[in-house]
């Protein structure tokens, strides 16, 4: 869901602003004009299929049914009844979680918006709200990251997940930023900004 919806004519010119806000000729803008350029395809029958062979690749294995059922993931499997953006979200949380938190619901960072057994998914939650807003916000971009590397649209994602909130702000830019740094000192993404076939391997504090 977009939390701040934006007027399909505002588009191009908020790109536009958030791009001139971002380091010129760095990264960030060169791995900025992969996710805007990512826009212009619509979804394919194929993306799902490929979504569900790159969780695969992680030994994240498939059941085919809606999170809502238990939970997206449930320590062993992931359920994949869903769109393939939400699938590679998942993913992404597969790197990013600690080693022991792989082996928990929903990664130990509580119920998500289509767990359908919440309690259980709170109980076994194991980071504090800070800790676990950071995990997302990496979660969120890596996810786009795969989306591009796939061939998808990271666009749409990047905008439902509100990346644009703010575009010509340099706070919204160094966000954009701290993010995506964040994500290569944790070795997820190279230095070329593309995403990799990595897992975290440090615990969590």
């Amino acid at each position: 869901m977009i939390l701040t919806p934006l007027d399909p004519d505002e588009l191009a010119d908020t790109l536009d602003r958030y791009r001139s806000s971002l380091p010129a000729a760095g990264l960030a803008q060169l791995v900025f004009d992969r996710i805007a350029a990512s826009g212009a395809d619509d979804a394919a029958p194929h993306w799902h299929g490929d979504a569900v062979a790159l969780a695969e690749t992680f030994g994240m294995r498939p059941i085919d049914e809606a999170p809502q059922a238990a939970f997206s993931w449930d320590g062993g499997a992931v359920r994949t009844a869903s769109e393939p953006a939400v699938l590679l979200h998942e993913v992404a949380h597969y790197q990013l979680a600690s080693p022991a938190r792989r082996a928990l619901p929903d990664f130990g960072l509580g119920a998500g918006p289509e767990t359908g057994r919440v309690a259980e998914a709170e109980a076994a939650r194991r980071l504090d709200d800070k800790a676990r807003e950071r995990e997302e916000q990496m979660a969120s971009l890596l996810g786009i990251l795969w989306e591009i590397e796939l061939g998808q649209n990271g666009l749409a994602a990047f905008q439902e997940q509100n990346w644009l909130e703010g575009a010509g702000r340099p706070s919204a830019a160094a966000f954009f930023c701290a993010t995506l740094q964040r994500l290569q000192d944790w070795g997820l993404a190279g230095a070329d900004g593309r995403p990799l076939h990595s897992l975290r391997i440090t615990a969590d504090p």
